[in-house]
């Protein structure tokens, strides 16, 4: 007991401002009373008026008179200074590089989004991911060596402990790569790396749906799923849970299965963009022109106005987009499904018509909604990580 007496009230003001900080973290526009953080925290007057003490000594907390529209003294309200910091969160993909510079609320200051060269390998992707980390940063007047942390999103199989890439299909040379090294040594910071599905449930979970059960699906060229269950990710003994992309549903079953050589997966080949647009050619006569760019929109733009075989097309690609979702929903029965990605712009046309196949296909119904983040899930999700790692630096500030 005595050696509690002699260290406890400094550990229990560190543990009391971690607490206060958190709540003023959430709070709306990371402002608020003291009253409410008494009311968030369970925290008496004292103790968090001598942890907001602790925090504003740091650099993290700064005061303010609010307007309260009462009579008499405005109270005087704390702000967490986000813009101490920022952190970037990188969406990785056989073709693409995003990124995005957020302050340390997660409110995001920049975002920019490259396109590269088909068939690119490992080590030009990691040369891209610089570049547009650079022009990024340059945008939201951040040098890069000034970022707290940096999250990146990759598709293939992702060891999350050690942050290495153990196989990526999907990018020649990519698994292997010394990215994070590299990445750390530049930028002197924290820098994490997971798989990117992984990531977009966990911006779902962070900016959109909460449910302790769910199944989300990245629907694009690529396609792949994150699992939630009991409110906690799902990622198998080997880290490879997920991977829809590769469920063969066209293979004869005594028949050798072929081999790709462009690393997508049979399910991928068949209802993945490339292969929307590919279907969409071949039986739209009238949209060829419209489809020439590569943009799969115009598909689905013909589909909502009637035009028969815009309308016959999307309902195939729903046909056999439910019956690969089906054969997850049927073993996990999550109660409810996210889609994202860049098919999940697609719209009503195409999702109702899933909806409809799949209540065809399943013992008990299921609710699916499309993704409010679009496209943007992965790289969020890579912040969310990177503000993790920046939260134990503002600990590790407070504690000092």
């Amino acid at each position: 007991m005595s050696g509690f007496a002699a260290t406890g009230p400094h550990v229990l003001r560190r543990m009391n401002a971690t607490a206060v900080l958190g709540a003023l973290r959430a709070s709306a526009g990371g402002t608020a009373r003291v009253a409410d953080l008494m009311g968030a925290t369970g925290l008496s007057r004292p103790a968090v008026t001598r942890a907001l003490g602790l925090l504003a000594d740091a650099g993290i907390v700064e005061f303010f008179e609010g307007n309260d529209s009462r009579v008499g003294r405005p109270a005087v309200r704390a702000r967490f200074r986000a813009e101490l910091g920022h952190v970037a969160g990188i969406d990785v993909g056989p073709h693409k590089v995003l990124v995005m510079i957020t302050d340390l609320a997660g409110n995001v200051r920049a975002q920019h989004r490259v396109v590269g060269p088909p068939a690119q390998t490992g080590p030009e992707l990691a040369g891209l991911l610089r570049t547009t980390l650079v022009e990024a940063a340059d945008e939201a007047g951040v040098a890069p060596g000034d970022l707290w942390a940096v999250g990146v999103g990759t598709p293939g199989v992702v060891d999350h402990e050690r942050g290495e890439v153990v196989l990526a299909p999907s990018i020649p040379g990519w698994a292997g790569v010394s990215l994070l090294a590299e990445l750390r040594e530049w930028l002197g910071c924290p820098v994490h790396i997971d798989n990117d599905v992984n990531l977009a449930v966990v911006a779902e979970r962070w900016r959109g749906e909460t449910s302790d059960n769910l199944l989300f699906v990245q629907w694009g060229e690529r396609i792949g799923s994150g699992i939630v269950i009991g409110g906690k990710p799902y990622r198998g003994a080997n880290s490879a849970s997920g991977e829809l992309g590769f469920l063969d549903l066209v293979t004869p079953i005594d028949a050798e299965p072929p081999q790709a050589s462009d690393g997508l997966g049979s399910f991928e080949r068949l209802v993945g963009a490339r292969a929307i647009l590919g279907l969409a050619v071949e039986r739209c006569a009238g949209l060829r022109a419209a489809l020439e760019h590569g943009d799969i929109a115009p598909l689905f733009t013909a589909a909502e106005g009637g035009d028969a075989d815009a309308v016959a097309t999307v309902d195939v690609v729903a046909a056999r987009f439910a019956r690969g979702l089906a054969a997850q929903l049927l073993i996990l029965d999550p109660g409810l499904v996210v889609v994202g990605g860049g098919v999940s712009r697609a719209g009503t046309v195409l999702f109702d018509a899933v909806r409809r196949h799949l209540r065809r296909l399943l013992l008990v119904p299921v609710e699916l909604r499309v993704s409010a983040l679009r496209e943007q899930g992965v790289a969020l999700g890579a912040v969310r990580m990177a503000l993790d790692s920046a939260e134990r630096r503002l600990a590790k500030d407070t504690a000092a």
